[in-house]
This record gives structure tokens, C-alpha cells and sequence, in this order.
């Protein structure tokens, strides 16, 4: 071989070398950086031109794909949009997924390894692929009922099945319109997106599972007791005291024995016994309890009925905290739902679903099933306990005193004909010259059918006035199916 020769072949030898270099990186190396690059028009038809599948609630669609006859292929669709908008989440070619779109985003895509067999078939068969159904747990009765409560007031309301831990209704009001998140007019949802983003009143926070959480007041009270009660050394019946008011120990502070500044003692003799304390929700009996059982046993109750966890359900849910490292005067006012406490409406409907479950908190779950569009399973709810902060009979104690909350306490406004209702209702502070959050949790059955819900109304006053009925509304929308 000549000179010149053997320079053409070493100048080839060189750029195949480079070219063999440069694709082996590109194809191999960069190519989840490239991907995930949001300039990656590729990635993005790709993402979006899939079929999608879709989001069902009672068999019936809330959240469907349709072909868009232009380049990202199909476009997402809500019906009804809001009312679900917290729970679903939105599906956006600008501002990408949340909510159950972006938890389940392999499966609703059929990205997900359950689903690739299903993938292999649909390419032998010559099929499009299309993605997973995903069946949620919610019950629209309940859920509508919820939302048409809350009439667009700032709040939250969820509802459980104690057994299960399936979540009946998750409703965060005020909510917003998916659909405006959807749309392929991208001027349009840079709009909406500033537009919900400037809002005072947070429309895209789910306030059921997370956002800035809320102190629960007297609800918290059912905690305190439960840590009473399973101690050994207090029952419904043991005597506690129950002062007018109470002077916060090591401090200036007098703590007043009802909301509003009442000062009536419980029962005579300034003291009454454990249920008519809770029946009356008296602060001071609450109060001096905390003090009495201590940190850590109050802790170690909280902890067992979810605080301090977060779950995946798989929307992730901040996670509920009280305060530690307390003195007697912050005790005193953490074991009534006030101080550092910071709870979720679930944590607090997870609460509730414990006294009617025997003790025993359910992971909440929102996905009932996974099935593939020729209705094959992939996946279907299993029930998992959580924890257990209470022993069956002192579950059973609790439940007993909850009803005497709603048969002749505060809690009236929540009493249903013909179903067992208990209860706990919480007018919680939380900032000068602002009016309380409003409060109720409970639970309801009827034969072997069970609702555990809280409600939550921001600045809503009295749990009583405001937040019982509400929780009414929603039980009589399962038991009257």
C-alpha cells in the first residue's frame, strides 16, 4: 500500500472510529439526559401521543384521552373536572402531570413493567398500545356530596371505609378546571397556570393531603383520650378534673375551659368523668390529662395512629406532627390540638377509622384496581394495617363516648336516624384577629356498613355550626345508596 494510500485509510479508520464514538454516546450514554431534556420535541410527542388510559370512578370515566388531530396526538379530558381536580390532577403538554397522573404515570401511559406482556401482545397483534384503566376507590355519591357541602368554602373533606382504608371522598375546595391545564393551546395555559398560581386561595393545593396543615383543635382531643385510655389507668367512667379555667404550669397563661372564652367548669365540683369531659369538650380536663400522661405516651399514641408518617396512596401526604421536646404549659396545649399540632384531613379521617376498626388504622388507599383495556387485572386493593393505637375495647369505649358526643353533646349537628354516629368536633386557633378553623371527626355504621370522615372549613368558627353537618351530608350519601 502506497503512502497516500495509507493516509486516506488511517483519515477513514479515524472518523469511523469517531462516528462508532459519538452514537455509542449518544445512543447509550447521554441518552436519559437527552430525553428528560425539556427542548427534546421528540420525548415530548412521544410522551404525549401515547393513548392514554383512563380514570374511572363507579365504572364511569372522569379522565379520558381523544384524538387531537394535531402533533402531540391525543388530548386529555375531565368530566366532571373540578370537583375530582385535587384527586386526578392535571395532564399538561407545558407544565407536565400531578395528582394521580403523575403517581401512576407508567401505569395510565403503559409504560409500567406490570403491563409488558400487554405491550408484547399489542405488537404482535398489530394493535395500538393504549394504557392502563385505573379504578379508584371514591364513591361519587359521597364525593359529590362532599364537594356540594363545602359549596366552594376553603376546606376539606375525607371520608374512609375503616376496613380497608379505601378512600370514599377526597374533595379540597377551592379546586380549578383541568381541562384549561390540558389544552394544546400553549398561550392559553401559560394563562390558566398564572392565573391559579396568583390565586390567595391556592386552587392547586390538595388541602386533604398537604399544603400548609392545620391545627385540629379539640378534635385532637380523641388522641389524648385514647392515650388515656390505653394506659390502664382511666376508663369512660374514671373522674378527671374540670376547672372554669386553667393556670398553664410554669406560666402567666390561664387557659379558659370552653371555645370563646367559656369558663363553666364540667360537672361539680369543677370535674366529671373522661366521656362527659369529651361530650363537652372541656379544655382544662384535656388539658391537665396531657400533663398527667406526659410526652411520650401522647407521642407514642399519635405515632400509632399515623403522625409523623408519610404515605403514598399513592399521592403523597405531608406528614401529621405534633411538638416534642415540650414543656408542661406546651403539653398542656398540644393534648387539645393546639400549640405545634399539624394534622391533614386524613390523618384526622385515618383517626376516626381506627375507633371504628376495633383500634386498628388502614394504610388509606386510592386505587381500587389496574386492568388493561381487555379488562385483564394487573393490580387490585389489599388491605394493609397500619398500626394499632388501641385496643379493641378501648376502641369500643371510644366509640361509646363519641356518640354521646353527637347524641347530646356538641356534636348534634351530625346525627343521623337509624345509623350510629360518633364523633368529635374542633374550633381550632391558629392566628390573631382570624376567625377558627372549624372541626368534625367522626365515624357512622349501620349493620355491617362503615364511614369514617373529617371535615375541615378554614376560618369556618364552630366545629358544631360549621363543619358537623357537612360531615352529615356525606355519611347519608353512603348509607341511603
Amino acid at each position: 500500500m502506497n503512502k497516500p494510500l495509507r493516509h486516506v485509510w488511517l483519515v477513514v479508520s479515524v472518523l469511523f472510529v469517531l462516528l462508532f464514538t459519538s452514537t455509542t454516546y449518544f445512543q447509550v450514554i447521554a441518552q436519559d439526559r437527552l430525553n428528560a431534556n425539556g427542548q427534546n420535541l421528540r420525548t415530548t410527542y412521544n410522551e404525549y401521543g401515547r393513548h392514554r388510559g383512563p380514570i374511572v370512578v363507579d365504572g364511569e370515566p372522569i379522565a379520558t384521552s381523544s384524538a387531537s388531530g394535531d402533533t402531540y396526538g391525543y388530548l386529555r379530558s375531565y368530566d366532571p373536572g373540578a370537583m375530582y381536580a385535587p384527586v386526578t390532577g392535571y395532564y399538561s403538554v407545558v407544565y407536565g402531570f400531578s395528582g394521580i397522573e403523575r403517581a401512576l404515570n407508567d401505569t395510565l401511559s403503559g409504560e409500567a413493567d406490570a403491563l409488558f406482556y400487554h405491550r408484547i401482545s399489542a405488537i404482535l397483534s398489530g394493535e395500538q398500545g393504549r394504557g392502563a384503566t385505573v379504578e379508584l376507590t371514591l364513591d361519587s355519591a359521597a364525593q359529590e356530596a362532599a364537594w356540594d357541602a363545602l359549596d366552594g368554602r376553603r376546606g376539606s373533606v375525607v371520608a374512609l371505609d375503616p376496613d380497608t382504608g379505601a378512600v370514599l371522598a377526597m374533595v379540597s375546595s377551592p379546586s380549578y378546571d383541568p381541562n384549561r391545564l390540558a389544552s394544546h393551546d400553549t398561550a392559553a395555559v401559560q394563562d390558566a397556570w398564572s392565573e391559579l398560581n396568583d390565586d390567595s386561595d391556592h386552587p392547586l393545593t390538595n388541602r386533604a393531603i398537604g399544603g400548609d396543615l392545620y391545627p385540629p383543635g379539640s378534635a385532637f382531643k380523641l388522641v389524648t383520650a385514647s392515650a388515656a385510655l390505653e394506659t390502664g389507668d382511666y376508663t369512660a367512667e374514671t373522674v378527671i378534673p374540670g376547672p372554669g379555667t386553667y393556670q398553664l404550669p410554669n406560666s402567666s397563661a390561664v387557659m379558659n375551659n370552653h371555645a370563646a372564652g367559656g369558663t363553666e367548669p364540667c360537672g361539680p365540683d369543677d370535674e366529671s368523668t373522661l366521656a362527659e369531659a369529651l361530650r363537652q369538650s372541656c379544655n382544662t380536663s384535656f388539658a391537665q390529662l396531657g400533663v398527667s400522661l406526659g410526652e411520650d405516651q401522647l407521642a407514642q399514641t399519635a405515632q400509632e395512629f399515623g403522625f409523623g408518617r408519610r404515605l403514598e396512596i399513592p399521592l403523597s401526604v405531608t406528614a401529621s406532627s405534633i411538638g416534642s421536646d415540650l414543656d408542661d404549659a406546651q403539653l398542656a396545649t398540644t393534648s387539645i390540638g393546639q400549640y405545634e399540632d399539624r394534622v391533614t384531613p386524613l390523618q384526622m379521617a385515618m383517626v376516626a377509622g381506627a375507633m371504628a376498626n376495633d383500634g386498628v388504622v388502614m394504610q388509606p388507599q386510592l386505587v381500587s384496581a389496574v386492568r388493561t383495556n381487555d379488562l385483564s387485572t394487573v393490580a387490585e386493593l389489599s388491605p394493609t394495617e397500619l398500626g394499632q393505637p388501641l385496643s379493641a375495647s378501648n376502641a369500643a369505649m371510644m366509640r361509646e363516648m363519641m356518640v354521646g358526643v353527637v347524641e347530646d353533646g356538641t356534636g348534634t349537628a351530625a346525627a343521623i336516624d337509624g345509623v350510629e354516629v360518633g364523633g368529635k368536633t374542633g374550633t381550632a386557633e391558629w392566628g390573631d384577629d382570624r376567625a377558627p378553623h372549624s372541626w368534625f371527626v367522626g365515624y357512622g355504621q349501620q349493620d355491617d356498613q362503615k364511614i369514617a370522615v373529617a371535615v375541615l372549613v378554614e376560618e369556618g368558627g364552630y366545629g358544631s355550626r360549621t363543619a358537623a353537618p357537612i360531615s352529615q351530608d356525606v355519611m347519608e350519601a353512603v348509607f341511603t345508596q
